[in-house]
């Protein structure tokens, strides 16, 4: 069998029974805890009631009027922990609606059948540049557009999208979804530039020379070092970079009845692991210094990679990578405790002495996040600290003037704490906002 099957999508869709009996089921609360812990802010009820008196186009549109990436989000959010989570059907007795599926249902609809959602304002004469095409520079750039602005979307890689596109797994997230959105946002008249780097193709000051505006969207970079011995073998990789290979290039083959370890415990670590089992690894070992507890990946996630055959190993870390004639042949791996809190209030990971074991692999994947933009922020002279840009939370505003950031490129920082795709969707209405309002006040104070 294709190893291609391996990555078509593993969630099925509602059939049309499903969809309206799910639908009817609602209550369609007044004040909707739903809605509350949907961080887009998306009118639940009414989406759903629309669809269940077969409006489709008023649900798709209920649906990305609040979330511009709304057709990713419909698979690749935490419902459990979001909207599903709130729901007051969400008991012992019962189960919450799947509103999650229900939100596929119409963005699939809206895809099939090639409908234009929004359109664009009418032409203000300013412009406003977007640096990155992911979750949060596509909602800002939708929202610019449907204000009026001419925008342009600086974006490094070849397709818009960002991590929808290139750092989510196939068999949950198709590529054909965020290009979808894309294709909405380009309909407005939204220029995209692909394949410029900002800082390296075009300038910060080109920019803000050229543009009434700027919105920083990046995203992070590469996953940083475990900076132990062996770490340059061939067979250590880079989850990130892995992850988008299986989306970008043809499936390799050299996973297959191999031993894979996995270091770091996060979502990405996650996909990286449940690739390789795809791939046709034969044993696949999650490593971690700290506990289940303390794991950063959604419980849905976890859920899915043991379902895969995924094996978790906690309280353990890597301490050197050994290989031989340049290839990896095994990681050492040394027990760990957990300590006093450090100053974030999680227990410090502490190594036990005499417990280095070596672990056979053929593949070691690292997973444990990723490097800051710094250069990018150098680039614009922003305030920061360890990389995270210094803003303001109401605006998103950076501390140079006209720049402003969201997404992942400010995740941890005053701007938000969360590293969600609807998350940044949100931050990237949020900074459109303010962009459009300070550029009102600025154009009213000229005249």
């Amino acid at each position: 069998m294709s190893l291609n099957v391996n990555f078509y999508e593993v969630m099925p869709p509602l059939n049309p029974k499903e969809v309206l009996d799910e639908a009817n089921r609602c209550l369609y609360c007044y004040d909707a805890p739903c809605v509350q812990a949907c961080p887009t802010g998306i009118d639940i009820p009414s989406f759903i009631k629309k669809i269940a008196s077969g409006n489709l186009l008023g649900s798709a549109r209920t649906i990305m009027e609040a979330n511009p990436v709304g057709a990713s989000c419909a698979r690749v959010c935490p419902t459990s922990e979001l909207c599903e989570g709130a729901c007051v059907l969400n008991s012992e007795s019962d189960k919450s609606i799947l509103i999650g599926l229900l939100q596929r249902h119409v963005t699939d609809w809206a895809m099939e059948t090639k409908t234009q959602l929004f359109t664009a304002g009418e032409p203000n004469g300013r412009s406003v540049a977007i640096v990155g095409a992911g979750p949060a520079g596509l909602s800002a750039a939708r929202e610019l557009a449907r204000y009026g602005y001419e925008v342009t979307v600086y974006e490094a890689k070849e397709q818009g999208g960002g991590l929808n596109t290139y750092g989510i797994v196939s068999f949950r997230l198709p590529q054909d979804i965020p290009q979808w959105e894309v294709e909405q946002i380009e309909a407005l008249g939204v220029a995209f530039r692909y394949g410029v780097r900002v800082g390296a193709d075009i300038s910060a000051d080109e920019l803000l020379a050229n543009h009434h505006a700027v919105l920083l969207a990046p995203g992070m970079g590469a996953v940083p070092q475990l900076n132990i011995a062996g770490e340059t073998l061939d067979g250590v990789l880079d989850a990130i970079a892995f992850v988008e290979e299986t989306k970008t290039q043809a499936l390799r083959q050299d996973f297959i009845g191999k031993k894979v370890a996995v270091i770091g415990a996060g979502n990405t670590a996650i996909d990286a692991a449940t690739c390789s089992k795809r791939l046709g690894a034969d044993v696949v070992q999650i490593h971690y210094r700290r506990t289940e507890q303390e794991m950063t990946a959604y419980e849905f996630e976890f859920e899915f990679a043991k379902q895969d055959g995924v094996e978790f190993r906690w309280l353990t870390a890597p301490t050197r990578i050994v290989g031989v004639d340049g290839r990896v042949t095994g990681v050492e791996m040394i027990a760990m405790e957990l300590g006093e809190p450090d100053e974030k209030g999680r227990r410090r990971p502490l190594p036990v002495a005499g417990s280095e074991q070596v672990v056979a692999v053929d593949y070691v994947i690292k997973a444990i996040g990723q490097t800051r933009l710094l250069p990018l922020i150098e680039a614009f002279g922003l305030d920061h600290e360890s990389g995270i840009p210094t803003l303001d939370p109401a605006t998103l505003q950076t501390s140079r003037e006209r720049v402003y950031a969201a997404g992942d490129f400010i995740f941890g920082g005053q701007g938000g704490t969360d590293a969600m795709v609807v998350s940044a969707a949100q931050q990237g209405k949020q900074a459109a906002r303010a962009m459009h309002e300070a550029l009102q006040h600025q154009a009213a104070l000229s005249v």
